[in-house]
């Protein structure tokens, strides 16, 4: 504190002693100036903590110290003179002093640590928001103010109506909430380490994630990121990678029973807080607090399983990220619930030794005429333990097919009794293009590659490049025309293709001027369009709404007789309907079925009226 500044203070406490001496002589002292002074000096005492503190929560902190001993050594001296000033009759120091205890200055304290806490109350979404930039100093303030039954329930209610207002919203994304969660945990650790307050906060959090649709996909896409990857996507919740790679010991599964371990001599009784429901967690685990995120396993297994899925079809030959997350929920979920997964990754790691063995048996680096052969490689599923896959089928190049047809007769021989059925959508592809003036190299899906393998030479031995339609692709290579458009985007956004008339392409060989000035935002915008559009169709697991519109569709014959024979129907009705007529019952409820009739109804072959489905005629 400078010269200057202490000047001042000494100068503003003459001044209020002259004030407090002039109010006692014209009369206005006494108990009820006194109870004045107490509810002032208590609104300043506020107001320091506010402007002292705000925004201080660098780690270790010393504030609450601090804050006792300017309590100690300035307020409470100002306190004494204060008072003295408002006494009947006028009293040397020593009489001053017995104006205020030791137990004054105590309560005096404690409400200045009240003020603190209160301040990192408000603060304290912040603090959890910023808590990997060291605001862990602010939580260590906040543990001298939670130390009472009332100060421990005033914090959570009042943490959770911040919580209900700036985060549990339906525009916050739910990366952003998984973000802040974990930031809760971590930070809640530190603030009660027996997790009670934690357990109260969560309760709203963990609630509203089961709500959503995509809090599993997220949780399971988070564990197996890369950790290291900088460019990895903003909606990826890369945390859980890194604290996966911190996690050096992998806990067995909490009891759920919640029976007490009579043996263990370092036993503690529940905190007097506790709720009925309380089930002690180690807190600071973070992967754990969210993989027990739903009542259930069968959600998260399920997810785990397409998103594993998914990653074990790509071109990719090391799986240490997916083993150690399989690990991982062994121990949480037991074996058996993961079985289809070991499977999955066993298929996965076989099939490197199994297609080694078939091309060195049937010498496919060569071709029939024994010259260098496009390289084939193969992922051979047990179909029964991998979830729904893309089925698509269309026709490939004439030098695949010949390599599939003498890879399945390798695979034969190798594996009798067993049989290959190709998946082609499923596939990923080195395609090496060259073009008049530049080649192109690019990894594309199988479709993408066997239409752009259809433009391959000119009509009759002209130079003139091929000119093909949407129509005569879809007939040429036996293809989805969703999946043809698909990879005629691709190309056109790569450059290689050009859309000459509506739905007619061709190769665009040589690169013009008109071409050469396109600026780099707009090739990144039809690059970056072209990868969309591949992306959109180029997952290999089916989704859940794919498959359940496939299995409901085996029942729509029934559901379009019993319409046609009598007449419009109520959905209970139908569903009662089917239970009856189906060989072996209707496997489906009310909610999924009027969810089926609900897309009949978009495609226009049903309509609802007054509660009632009917055919369209």
């Amino acid at each position: 504190m400078g010269q200057d500044q202490s000047a001042t203070i000494s100068e503003a406490r003459c001044e209020s002693q002259e004030i407090m001496r002039g109010l006692h002589e014209v009369g206005l002292g006494g108990a009820q100036a006194q109870r004045i002074l107490a509810e002032v000096m208590s609104e300043l005492l506020t107001i320091h903590v506010n402007s002292a503190y705000a925004g201080q929560w660098t780690s270790p902190s010393n504030i609450p110290e601090e804050l006792r001993g300017w309590v100690r050594s300035t307020f409470s001296r100002f306190a004494i003179e204060i008072l003295a000033c408002l006494k009947e009759e006028p009293a040397s120091y020593k009489n001053k002093s017995k104006d205020v205890t030791l137990v004054d200055v105590q309560r005096w304290q404690d409400r200045a640590i009240c003020d603190l806490g209160a301040l990192r109350l408000k603060e304290l979404f912040e603090v959890i928001v910023d808590w990997d930039n060291d605001s862990k100093g602010a939580i260590e303030d906040l543990k001298h103010y939670v130390t009472t039954t009332a100060a421990r329930s005033h914090l959570t209610t009042s943490f959770s109506a911040i919580l209900s207002r700036r985060l549990l919203q339906p525009g916050a994304a739910t990366t952003e909430i998984l973000q802040v969660y974990i930031c809760i945990i971590r930070a809640f650790a530190v603030l009660d380490p027996k997790g009670v307050l934690l357990d109260r906060i969560a309760r709203p959090i963990r609630r509203y994630l089961r709500e959503r649709d995509d809090t599993v996909k997220i949780i399971v896409s988070g564990l197996l990121a890369d950790a290291t990857d900088d460019l990895v996507a903003t909606d990826v919740l890369i945390e859980l990678a890194i604290e996966l790679n911190k996690l050096t010991e992998i806990s067995g599964a909490e009891d759920d029973e919640g029976d007490l371990d009579w043996d263990d001599m370092n036993w503690m009784p529940d905190p007097v807080d506790a709720g009925p429901d309380y089930k002690k967690s180690k807190a600071s685990d973070v992967i754990g607090t969210l993989v027990s995120l739903f009542e259930t396993k069968d959600i998260f297994v399920k997810e785990f399983q397409n998103i594993m899925g998914e990653r074990l079809l790509q071109k990719e030959t090391e799986f240490d990220r997916e083993i150690r997350v399989l690990e991982l929920l062994k121990f949480r979920f037991g074996e058996s619930a993961l079985q289809a997964c070991e499977v999955m990754l066993r298929d996965v790691l076989d099939s490197r030794r199994v297609d080694g063995v078939i091309r060195k048996d049937q010498k496919l680096d060569l071709n029939e005429r024994s010259e260098p052969a496009p390289e084939i490689h193969t992922k051979i599923l047990s179909r029964l333990f991998w979830p729904a896959l893309h089925t698509e089928t269309f026709s490939v190049p004439p030098e695949i097919q010949s390599l599939q047809l003498r890879y399945a007769t390798g695979f034969e021989i190798l594996k009798q009794s067993r049989k290959l059925t190709w998946l082609h959508a499923l596939g990923q592809v080195t395609v090496e293009l060259q073009l008049g003036d530049r080649d192109v190299t690019e990894e594309v899906q199988t479709w993408q590659a066997s239409l752009i393998y259809a433009f391959q030479g000119t009509t009759d031995g002209s130079s003139t490049a091929l000119k093909k339609t949407v129509t005569q692709l879809k007939k040429e290579l036996s293809m989805d025309e969703s999946l043809v458009r698909n990879a005629l985007t691709f190309w056109v956004g790569k450059l290689v293709l050009q859309e000459i008339f509506r739905d007619t392409y061709q190769v665009l060989e040589t690169l013009s001027d008109s071409d050469l000035i396109v600026d780099a935002s707009g090739q990144a915008a039809i690059a970056a369009a072209a990868d969309a559009a591949t992306s959109a169709v180029a997952t290999a697991i089916r989704s859940e709404e794919e498959v359940a519109v496939e299995r409901m569709g085996i029942f729509w014959q029934f559901i379009v007789g019993m319409l046609t024979n009598q007449g419009s129907m109520p959905l209970q009705r139908i569903v009662m309907m089917l239970k009856f007529a189906v060989p072996g019952g209707f496997p489906f409820g009310n909610e999924e079925l009027r969810e089926f009739l609900g897309w009949q109804v978009q495609e226009g072959k049903l309509e609802l009226v007054a509660g009632n489905y009917k055919l369209v005629k």
